[in-house]
């Protein structure tokens, strides 16, 4: 029972926190703020997470819960090239998510950052469910000729460069518009799907 409240709680911070992201952007979401929205002291806040990057990172993985519908299937279950392209547009609606995110990664690649052990887990998944999608949409071989597993880490890498121009020049970079430029490379001259 206890513990069951312990967690209804943490879910109410971690509610509270994308709520003052989205309205303050990552810079802005204070500790204090995030208390103050739950009814908790800074201290009592820092009972359930111990340091702003904690609550960061559960941020971050609330978002991959809501992003995948929060169920447990594969990821060619969850996942389309198609879902990605609105994946991407969805992300363009909310920057304070995508601004946090991007600056938690950016920290990450340094030896004892908080979130340092999440990004590489979620790499190595994110890797493995992105070459189930390309799989289920293209068979052993894409267009190019090249596997599922060695597209998988560019089809990663040009969704999260993508965010890191879009938040540098969003009136610039149509992050949408240029993965679906992407997409259509990964498909091939006469767009076939394998």
């Amino acid at each position: 029972m206890v513990r069951a409240r312990s967690e209804e709680r943490r879910g109410e911070i971690v509610r509270a926190a994308v709520e003052v992201i989205a309205e303050r952007g990552y810079r802005g979401a204070s500790l204090a703020t995030v208390a103050e929205r739950v009814g908790l002291t800074q201290q009592g806040l820092l009972h359930y997470f111990p340091t702003k990057e904690a609550l960061l990172v559960a941020v971050l993985e609330e978002r991959d819960r809501w992003d995948t519908g929060g169920g447990s299937r594969s990821a060619a279950d969850t996942w389309r090239l198609d879902l990605l392209d609105s994946l991407v547009e969805y992300n363009a609606m909310r920057p304070g998510i995508v601004q946090t995110f991007s600056a938690l990664l950016g920290e990450s690649v340094t030896d004892g950052h908080p979130a340092r052990e999440f990004f590489t887990e979620r790499y190595a998944q994110v890797r493995s469910e992105m070459a189930a999608v390309l799989r289920a949409e293209f068979g052993d071989r894409l267009p190019s000729g090249l596997t599922p597993e060695q597209v998988a880490p560019l089809l990663t890498a040009v969704m999260d460069g993508l965010q890191y121009q879009w938040l540098l020049a969003p009136e610039s970079v149509d992050m949408p518009a240029a993965f679906r430029s992407f997409l259509t490379l990964l498909r091939g001259p006469d767009g076939t799907r394998g």
